[in-house]
């Protein structure tokens, strides 16, 4: 019986070419766009699965509530991670990273930047970390120690086969930042793109730490703390501990430190108030309920198509029931056929997959694969061939085989007017659908465009920026002249913080008729003079820094908000910074700016202070290029003339709208899949 229904299925598909095209490649598309979705589901899911320890591992963040709102930190004391191990008990061990850095690696003729941390050694036991050469328990035994990827090892030695222990390169040595040679004691697998944390080296941290004692002080938040729990240890009763635990070690803190899960950093990441708001778990769910949306077009296109062309079997129909085939099988029989059409749908759709799969990770920045070697997606095809069969054949099955074989031989037009008003409706229903995601992706795009195109508060084009690295800051005057003089150069400035992040921030500002009792975050650059000028900020009240900077070395200009905050005309006011090292210093407010965007680019700005210091250690250099001049020529003049003046350093450098834009990369990639999916919807439809 089964092989006469599989005879009669194949003549069916063969006898009518067209429908069959239509409703197995009209399948395939939508199951092919499910899967899509699927794969980038589950790799963000998969985040962090690299690491063994995933459900022990923990980062401590920092709530701190200033003038009423809470913020939420990754910034941590140097001192808390070692305290918390020796007092906590449940903290099975902890590390300390510094941020990542783009370090100068140099050996003989050739020098890379590459990113990496200064970390605990403990981050060997903590992380999952394989060596492919070297031991892990003494990686970090010397001082000047480093860790290398297999990728950053085959940059520096390509003839060197890293997996092979006759060419080892442990006990080779590099050069860091044209200073110090560290010794090579472990070469390290290469980290998966899902990871959080992505390095290619690691140094030890009593590097940093004895460069930067400061970070010895409980009031200074400047590293990141890890910590991995005992396995019966609960992280909720470790928060009620940790509770105040920064507090008690120095009173004047503000820091709430708490427990944040490795398991949620890729996907529960945003905090407001304090409070835990989601991330991009959101884009998960949304994306994953449009590819059931998706196959349920397709399924919803089986049924039409199939009540569509109902009267074509209907004689079959009752030639069958009268030789006595009960209505059980027929619906049996119109299913299966069905999920037969629905597996050759499945086996096109991994076709498609396999030829668009390249295109796809590249809007995705992804490096997805079909992995028809996993048995969860080998399980998962044969689900969704089950449930699209299912689902796109019962109604058609349950409205063929109710067919009354005495109307059908009199040639009588088959009675009930509801097969009409169910197709209409599957109809109205998927160019509903349809519609919806195409308004929900034209609202996305008009609300990234509305964010990109907003007033920033200073001119973000043919700016470039820089780090500062070797003797740029004290070759900063010749460079300046060099490429003011050379006609592609409008101005040059240099800044501590990034202008587009900015980052340092401090509670130790007042004024007269501030309340002592309210701590307000301000937001403190140290710049030159001529960097307002430079990124276009524009000065709203009093003036700009006197060009010698040293002249307004106590003066400082503050942001729109802040002088909201001071009270009316705030120029010629004093503004007093009290520090225990320093005790009180008075500035006095010598201009102030209009607001621009910086941190959130959906927020508003927070309050910001300007200070001129001549001698800071500054960390960015910014460059405006003169609009009128050829770009490729002028950067081509900058790099020549940063590295005559600062030899041994490579010329790294980016557009700052470039950088702007990078800020919207999800915002812009989710629109991206929204367009690509509603369009396909359609065409299902």
């Amino acid at each position: 019986m089964i092989k006469n229904y599989l005879k009669t299925a194949f003549r069916n598909l063969w006898k009518n070419k067209t429908y069959s095209f239509l409703n197995i490649f009209g399948l395939a598309v939508g199951i092919a766009c499910a899967g899509f979705i699927f794969l980038w589901v589950e790799d963000e899911l998969n985040y962090n699965h690299n690491n063994c320890k995933l459900e022990q591992l923990y980062q401590v963040l920092e709530n701190q509530a200033y003038d009423g709102k809470t913020y939420t930190f990754s910034s941590t004391p140097g001192l808390l991670a070692p305290t918390m191990k020796e007092e906590i008990p449940g903290i099975k061990n902890t590390c300390r990273f510094t941020w990542d850095r783009y370090t100068l690696f140099s050996l003989g003729d050739k020098a890379l930047y590459e990113r990496g941390f200064y970390a605990d050694s403990s981050v060997f036991s903590m992380f999952t970390l394989p060596f492919v050469q070297g031991k892990k328990e003494n990686a970090f035994n010397q001082l000047h120690s480093l860790v290398i990827s297999e990728k950053m090892a085959k940059k520096f030695f390509p003839q060197d086969a890293v997996h092979s222990d006759e060419k080892n390169i442990i006990g080779k040595t590099l050069k860091v930042d044209n200073k110090e040679e560290y010794v090579i004691s472990g070469v390290m697998k290469d980290l998966p793109e899902n990871s959080s944390i992505q390095f290619d080296w690691l140094a030890p941290f009593k590097v940093y730490l004895d460069k930067n004692d400061w970070l010895l002080n409980w009031g200074n938040n400047g590293i990141q703390t890890f910590v991995e729990l005992d396995k019966q240890a609960n992280a909720q009763a470790l928060n009620k501990k940790l509770d105040g635990y920064i507090k008690s070690k120095d009173t004047s803190a503000v820091a709430q430190p708490f427990l944040f899960c490795m398991n949620d950093w890729r996907l529960r990441n945003k905090f407001v108030e304090g409070k835990n708001a989601g991330g991009r778990i959101q884009y998960v769910r949304m994306f994953s309920i449009i590819a059931w949306i998706i196959l349920l077009i397709g399924c919803i296109n089986f049924m039409n198509l199939a009540t569509a062309r109902s009267e074509k079997r209907a004689r079959e129909v009752g030639v069958r029931k009268v030789l006595g085939a009960g209505k059980r099988i027929l619906i049996g029989q119109f299913i299966g056929e069905a999920i037969f059409m629905s597996f050759i749908s499945v086996a096109l759709s991994v076709l498609m997959m396999f030829l668009i799969l390249p295109f796809f990770n590249t809007v995705v920045v992804k490096h997805l694969s079909v992995g028809l070697n996993n048995p969860i997606h080998i399980f998962s095809l044969i689900a969704v061939g089950l449930i699209c069969g299912l689902v796109a054949g019962s109604y058609p099955a349950l409205y063929l085989s109710s067919f009354n074989p005495i109307w059908v031989f009199k040639g009588l037009k088959i009675k009930g007017s509801a097969p009409v008003f169910i197709r209409k409706g599957l109809v109205i229903l998927q160019f509903t659908i349809s519609i919806v995601l195409i308004i929900g992706t034209i609202i996305i795009y008009q609300q990234i465009q509305h964010i990109k195109n907003r007033e920033l508060g200073y001119n973000k084009n043919n700016l470039i920026q820089t780090g500062l690295r070797g003797d740029m800051q004290k070759n900063y005057a010749v460079i300046k002249h060099d490429l003011l003089q050379s006609g592609y150069v409008e101005n040059i400035a240099l800044s501590n913080l990034n202008q587009l992040y900015m980052g340092s921030s401090t509670n130790d500002f007042r004024w007269e008729g501030k309340d002592p009792a309210k701590k307000i975050l301000i937001t403190q650059d140290y710049i030159t003079p001529e960097y307002l000028s430079t990124t276009g900020i524009k000065i709203k009240q009093g003036r700009d820094f006197h060009p010698i900077a040293s002249t307004d070395s106590l003066g400082v200009i503050i942001n729109e908000t802040l002088a909201n905050m001071i009270g009316k005309d705030p120029v010629g006011k004093i503004l007093f910074r009290d520090t225990s090292a320093t005790g009180s210093i008075p500035y006095i407010i010598v201009g102030v700016t209009k607001d621009f965007v910086f941190g959130d680019m959906y927020g508003k700005a927070d309050p910001l202070v300007f200070m001129c210091y001549p001698e800071d250690n500054f960390g960015y250099m910014y460059i405006r290029i003169k609009p009128e001049v050829n770009i490729e020529k002028a950067v081509a003049k900058i790099e020549t003339t940063i590295k005559n003046n600062n030899p041994g350093y490579p010329f790294n450098y980016v557009f700052v709208d470039d950088e702007f834009n990078k800020q919207f990369k999800s915002e812009m990639l989710i629109g991206k899949l929204s367009r690509v999916f509603a369009l396909l919807a359609i065409i299902i439809s």
